[in-house]
């Protein structure tokens, strides 16, 4: 199998993402891939897809992606039904995390429990 075929879902999902400056080379039966994602946490999905693929060390793939925006870890546009716990469970596997996503928004937030659709919430870095 071509390496790059066996990656093609990191790859397609880095076009989903809009991965800035990307270049893709297969060489010596190894893919080496670069781009710049928005976020860290835009980032960490592409790396847990590569894993999810290619096992915890791959060996036939080089990654160098690097991130745009270090200052925060996502920027979030809220949906209908979310909630501060729900967003946080989401980027944080932990529901109480709702108070960092809180504390980093209050220039528009005077409440957690009071977030509304196409609000872009901040998702900082812990």
């Amino acid at each position: 199998m071509m390496v790059k075929a066996k990656y093609q879902d990191v790859l397609n999902l880095g076009e989903e993402l809009q991965i800035a400056n990307g270049d893709v080379r297969e060489e010596n039966g190894v893919l080496k891939i670069k781009g710049e994602a928005k976020t860290q946490y835009e980032k960490n999905l592409l790396w847990d897809k590569i894993k999810e693929i290619g096992g915890n060390e791959p060996s036939d793939i080089l990654a160098n992606i690097t991130v745009a925006d270090n200052s925060v870890y996502h920027r979030h546009v809220v949906q209908k039904g979310e909630t501060l716990g729900g967003i946080a469970k989401h980027y944080y596997k932990d529901v109480m995390k709702y108070k960092a996503i809180f504390e980093a928004n209050t220039d528009i937030l005077s409440n957690p429990d009071v977030i509304h659709p196409d609000q872009e919430l901040v998702i900082p870095n812990l």
